[in-house]
């Protein structure tokens, strides 16, 4: 262990084992702070089975945005993990998406850019098509949303199958933008949305 000043005016430490010791228990105590918040998050979301159709349980976030302070740990807890990465813009989707993005917005200070359905954006737009279930659809984006080079989060209120991500990652490189990750408020684990996000960082606050 050094002690003594190896240059003038700093100060020597030593590390007792009773303060390592000290510093191990507040790091448990903080990692079982961290999941039992996320266990109170997760109180909040309401499983509905059979919806929208038979054999599907439906993950219902609105008791937790009817919760003003779950919702403001929840969206705080993700930017958290996001204060670094020097955001210029979040493109949040249609419709829920949009209410995790400006919240995280606020906290970030970034922009925000909504990502539509196909015929609800007034100006020229880029488009995407993607492969839903059964059929097709079509997001967009105003062609002026994203300068060349600006780095964009790209923000849903659910990971599932990946298809509505992908579809707004394609939109955002064909207008040059730099794609610094994805965030989601939750994630079903099973529907291995993450695999069509290869090659992104994926963020997800709650898993399923």
């Amino acid at each position: 262990m050094w002690k003594g000043n190896r240059h003038a005016g700093m100060q020597s430490t030593s590390y007792s084992k009773d303060m390592l010791r000290g510093d191990k228990e507040n790091r448990q105590v903080d990692m079982q702070s961290t999941s039992d918040s996320k266990d109170m998050l997760r109180g909040y979301i309401r499983e509905i089975n059979d919806f929208p159709k038979k054999g599907v349980v439906f993950r219902d976030i609105t008791p937790l945005l009817q919760n003003g302070k779950a919702f403001n740990d929840a969206i705080s807890r993700i930017a958290d993990g996001l204060q670094y990465s020097d955001i210029n813009l979040i493109a949040c989707v249609e419709s829920r998406g949009f209410i995790i993005g400006a919240a995280l917005a606020s906290k970030l200070g970034s922009g925000i850019v909504p990502i539509r359905k196909k015929g609800k954006l007034p100006y020229k737009v880029y488009s995407e098509t993607y492969d839903l279930e059964y059929g097709t659809d079509t997001l967009e984006m105003h062609a002026d949303a994203i300068s060349p080079g600006q780095r964009v989060l790209i923000v849903d209120d659910v990971l599932a199958t990946g298809g509505t991500a992908k579809a707004v990652v394609n939109i955002v490189n064909s207008m040059q933008g730099k794609i610094v990750g994805t965030a989601f408020l939750l994630e079903l684990m099973e529907l291995k949305g993450r695999k069509k996000l290869e090659g992104y960082p994926v963020y997800s606050l709650l898993q399923y």
